[in-house]
């Protein structure tokens, strides 16, 4: 019975450590995807030159909070995205409409060519003649 015991406080000490360290590692990752340990300050903003210059060009993203699409392309950008020129389609769908916006998503150019879905920076670079300053990895 005493054998029983002990192993049983063995098993029990094990599954506490199991679950001790599972949650501080989805603490980590969570921490390290968008908490305090995301990056350093000096990437705020790395994009900050080249989003000026896209609004410059008079390039307009359309898209919708809820598109995942959209997330990812704001998250390519970073904080340099506060410099696109965005429109948030269920909040202003009457711009969208006039744009022919059909899909989340839409970057229209200054010459009113449509690029559809998600757009690597090189695409967007030439596409507006804008210079990327820094190496995308």
């Amino acid at each position: 019975m005493q054998n029983y015991k002990s192993k049983l406080k063995i098993f029990t000490l094990l599954i506490a450590i199991l679950i001790f360290t599972f949650l501080f590692l989805l603490a980590l990752r969570s921490f390290s995807v968008g908490g305090i340990f995301k990056g350093d300050d000096s990437q705020a903003g790395r994009l900050d030159e080249f989003a000026q210059c896209l609004a410059s060009k008079n390039i307009t993203m359309y898209g919708a909070e809820w598109c995942s699409h959209c997330q990812a392309q704001k998250e390519l950008f970073d904080q340099s995205f506060r410099y696109i020129n965005y429109v948030e389609c269920p909040q202003d769908p009457q711009k969208c409409l006039a744009a022919g916006i059909e899909a989340y998503p839409t970057w229209i150019t200054e010459n009113s060519e449509k690029l559809i879905g998600e757009q690597k920076l090189e695409t967007l670079a030439q596409k507006t003649n804008c210079l990327i300053p820094i190496k995308i990895k």
